[in-house]
């Protein structure tokens, strides 16, 4: 459950990233964050893992008070969610039931859990034959289906998808939201931040709407019209 409410975010620079935004993301979720480069979504992103803190207003990331959380408290938050990138920040040197082992290892998972939980997450994600590749002997569609894996595999309750689909063709695009759609329908709740109109527009879920640092729309046909610049 995401509660940002009437959040305020100035930098050192003088920059003013986010004015007032009021956002609710109840569990189970699927929701489209869109806007144009500049308009503030990478900076929500960082408020949700606590890489920032707030200038002003309170936040709330599944039962974590991010107001005054400690930095004991960080990995923790950090555990309820998968992040997924665009440029899928695999390790390159291990395979890929070797990068969902090791993102298991770091938040002390036991050799019984990683044995159950990788093939399962692998099979979720159809990758299941491609276990003991290497990243960069898999297409990009491929590598981006390695990272939901590995942000999937410590059973986040929300996955955050930063540009999942930037480096990939269409219909690679689309096959990785089908997935997205997927976990979401298992049950995690997930937030794809993403330029991609017509992909947003093939899907009927709820699509947020930020420019210049405020929410300018919030509805649930998950369809933009022509007016809508994202």
């Amino acid at each position: 459950m995401i509660r940002l409410i009437d959040i305020y975010k100035s930098y050192d620079n003088g920059t003013k990233a986010l004015k007032g935004v009021n956002l609710r993301i109840d569990d189970g979720e699927f929701v489209f964050l869109v806007g144009p480069s500049g308009s503030g979504k990478s900076t929500i992103i960082k408020l949700l893992t606590a890489e920032i803190a707030p200038s002003d207003g309170r936040l709330m990331v599944n039962g974590y008070n991010l107001n005054n959380i400690t930095p004991r408290q960080v990995p923790y938050l950090r555990r309820t969610l998968g992040v997924i990138f665009q440029d899928f920040r695999l390790i390159n040197k291990k395979t890929v039931a070797e990068n969902l082992t090791f993102g298991m290892r770091v938040v002390g998972a036991t050799p019984r859990e990683i044995r159950k939980r990788v093939p399962y997450v692998l099979e979720l994600v159809g990758l299941s034959k491609k276990k003991d590749m290497r990243p960069d002997q898999l297409s990009g569609g491929e590598q981006q289906r390695v990272a939901i894996a590995r942000a999937l595999v410590n059973n986040p309750s929300m996955i955050i998808a930063d540009e999942p689909t930037g480096n990939l063709d269409p219909q690679r695009s689309l096959e990785i939201m089908m997935l997205l759609e997927r976990i979401n329908e298992l049950g995690t709740t997930v937030l794809v931040v993403t330029h991609e109109k017509e992909l947003v527009n093939r899907f009927s879920k709820r699509v947020v709407a930020i420019e210049s640092g405020r929410i300018i729309s919030d509805g649930t046909g998950g369809y933009y019209n022509n007016e809508t610049t994202i």
